[in-house]
């Protein structure tokens, strides 16, 4: 409870690992570490890992541990939290001091992509080039998404506003969220993309809606703080 208390007061968690433990053990993190990891990306936190000791690698019998512990983390890390890429690992010796500008240059590159506001002008124009690339599996079936904003940051939330009976999938949502982490550059932070159904006019020209995806289909997980940065309007 203590530790998610504190998970909830920070904007980045820097997840630090042993490199020695890591070379002698057939995991790179342990299950603390993950449940730690998962947490940071499940209430919309940035997360950098840092792999400490690495002093201990060097020297002629070391070098392929090395490499062994540059791949077995990252990949270990996508693994455990598959719906963020590119979270950032970082390498240093805090008995040589190595490493630690590197680190903070990349707590305060990973805070200012967690920050990222786009506007919703930038964003359908965007939209209208990505769903081109997009290949569907039936056209006629395709969700029609009038239009793309964001809603808040910290972590960066969108909502899709979508015309017909037909919803995005989870796997357009995947699609949408791998595009823009590409296009704007905002891979190694958490992206939530909901969406809503554009409201129609029945004949007495009042709106309804004619599909339950009218409510939000996924709810902001987000401490005191962020309450502020989004006002749900009700229909």
């Amino acid at each position: 409870m203590q530790s998610r208390k504190s998970l909830l007061r920070a904007h980045i968690i820097a997840l630090v690992l042993d490199a020695d433990e890591i070379v002698n053990a057939k995991r790179s993190m342990k299950h603390a570490e993950v449940v730690i990891a998962r947490r940071a990306v499940e209430e919309g936190r940035g997360l950098v890992v840092i792999v400490n000791k690495m002093d201990l690698l060097r020297g002629k019998n070391k070098s392929s541990s090395y490499e062994q512990i540059l791949e077995a983390v990252q990949q270990e890390i996508q693994t455990i939290i598959p719906q963020v890429t590119g979270i950032p690992v970082v390498f240093i010796s805090a008995l040589e001091g190595r490493g630690r500008t590197t680190v903070l240059h990349q707590v305060i590159d990973t805070y200012e992509k967690w920050c990222t506001r786009l506007s919703t002008a930038r964003l359908n124009r965007w939209l209208k080039k990505v769903m081109s690339r997009h290949s569907w599996k039936d056209q006629a079936a395709q969700p029609k998404i009038k239009y793309f904003t964001q809603v808040k940051a910290r972590p960066p939330t969108f909502v899709a506003f979508v015309s017909g009976k037909t919803k995005l999938s989870d796997t357009d949502i995947r699609f949408l969220t791998k595009s823009l982490k590409d296009d704007f550059d905002l891979g190694g932070i958490p992206i939530r993309i909901m969406q809503r159904a554009i409201a129609k006019k029945d004949a007495g020209g009042s709106s309804k809606s004619s599909h339950p995806i009218g409510r939000v289909t996924e709810r902001i997980k987000s401490d005191k703080r962020d309450r502020g940065d989004l006002v749900e309007s009700k229909a």
